[in-house]
């Protein structure tokens, strides 16, 4: 049995991973607040809302000293913020402010508000910390502060800046400083009334407060309605962000770049082939643009995660996802060429990319030309990054001589003469077994899947 890196902070409780479950142990310091969260009803009530991870309490006599343990609803993949899109961001943004104002309405209130307590579960951000309430105090909110560094800053930089600025929440685990938002936000943001009292006024008041001599403070009774009004103004103030679409080259790219609707439609009904051979139960696709293979997955039943390294990508993928009402498909931003790494402390707080549970089929669809050509990465070390992640791949290889391997080599000089199909079936070969080889109608692309040889 594993303590999880990620809980050892919190007095409230911690997290054990064992024999492939992770449980989340109560410390007898929170059985107060426990009880309240379950007998007020509020467990119950964002449960059936969907904003609170649902758990059963269970019997482990073999951890001491524990009050409760509670198995709760197993998440299959754990995302974390620098890897949403800004649509993402504002969702769990608004759920968690929703959960906040159901806890008062049940006499308890959220005393952080991390943005890393929330996860995407069934399509839907849920809060995955059932530990975070405490009983409701006429005090100023204390996760106030944390909420507008993990959701507040980082929206408002990626909506009015760019929407690469998201990343920043991989920087500094504690959300995106005020006064450092505040620097890079444009003059104009200040005109908006929630940003210029929720972002400025407040990393300017942080600052004087830095600089202040230390004294005792004396904390005044905050009246609910203002509590309340203050959660109305954090909604308002995330509700009027709005995603700012990026000029993209590649979120029309089905649509526009590729060789035309036959090659469209015959790709789709190899990867439904490759999908039915192998029956995979999770599916990572990477590179997966808007994600029209990946519903592909999805659809099969496989839980799937949707990688790419655009931002206007994956928004297009999340918003398609939300409308369809779509619970296996998970859309993420990932770079594999500088994917997210493990973090915290002793590196162990957050886990690296390849450290959360593996797939059993990986789709690597028009993505190797892109890693080998325009990111210089030979296809020995893209066959074995795949052969580190599952069993099964689904790669395409386009020639190049491909019109949009040709954008790649316009701007540069080909030294590429080993990117070859032979070349690229004896590298993957020592890796992989081919099962199956068809080339895709209207191309010279070809499409593999292959079984790994070795774990």
């Amino acid at each position: 049995m594993n303590v999880s890196g990620a809980s050892f902070r919190d007095p409230s409780g911690y997290v054990v991973e064992h024999e492939g479950q992770f449980l989340r142990v109560v410390r007898p310091a929170y059985a107060e607040n426990y009880q309240s969260l379950m007998e007020s009803g509020l467990c119950r009530a964002l449960t059936d809302q969907g904003l609170l991870i649902p758990h059963q309490e269970i019997q482990r006599p073999d951890i001491q000293g524990a009050f409760k343990v509670l198995r709760p609803r197993q998440v299959p993949f754990i995302s974390y913020p620098y890897e949403w899109s800004f649509s993402q961001l504002r969702d769990a943004a608004l759920a968690t402010l929703a959960i906040q104002k159901t806890a008062m309405s049940h006499g308890m209130a959220l005393k952080d508000a991390t943005a890393f307590n929330i996860q995407f579960l069934d399509g839907r951000p849920v809060l995955i910390d059932t530990l975070s309430f405490e009983k409701l105090r006429l005090r100023p909110w204390a996760a106030y502060g944390q909420f507008c560094r993990h959701f507040l800053a980082p929206l408002a930089l990626m909506s009015l800046r760019d929407p690469r600025l998201g990343r920043l929440s991989r920087l500094d685990l504690d959300g995106v400083p005020l006064a450092l938002a505040a620097k890079l936000l444009p003059w104009r943001a200040r005109a908006n009334p929630w940003l210029l009292l929720h972002l400025f006024l407040h990393a300017a008041s942080e600052q004087r407060a830095a600089r202040a001599p230390v004294k005792p403070v004396r904390v005044k009774d905050y009246p609910l309605r203002s509590f309340l009004g203050l959660i109305d103004s954090l909604e308002s103030a995330v509700r009027n962000l709005r995603w700012q679409a990026p000029k993209s080259d590649w979120a029309a790219y089905y649509e526009s770049t590729v060789t035309g609707g036959k090659y469209v439609e015959h790709k789709k009904e190899i990867i439904a082939g490759f999908l039915n051979t192998v029956h995979p139960s999770r599916v990572w696709d990477l590179g997966a643009n808007t994600g029209l293979f990946s519903r592909i997955a999805a659809d099969a039943g496989a839980s799937t995660v949707s990688f790419d390294a655009d931002p206007a990508c994956v928004e297009i993928n999340y918003l398609e996802a939300r409308r369809a009402g779509e619970t296996r498909l998970l859309p993420l931003l990932m770079d594999l060429t500088n994917p997210s790494p493990a973090l915290g402390w002793a590196h162990a707080e957050r886990m690296s990319w390849m450290q959360r549970p593996a797939p059993d089929l990986v789709l690597a669809l028009g993505l190797a030309h892109h890693l080998a050509i325009a990111n210089n990465v030979p296809l020995g070390r893209i066959a074995g990054l795949c052969a580190r992640m599952g069993p099964w791949l689904a790669i395409e290889f386009v020639p190049k001589d491909d019109p949009n391997a040709r954008k790649l080599l316009r701007v540069r000089e080909d030294i590429f003469d080993g990117y070859t199909r032979e070349k690229f079936e004896e590298e993957f070969s020592r890796r992989f077994a081919i099962q199956d080889s068809r080339r895709v109608r209207d191309s010279e692309r070809q499409l593999y899947l292959m079984r790994r040889l070795h774990p």
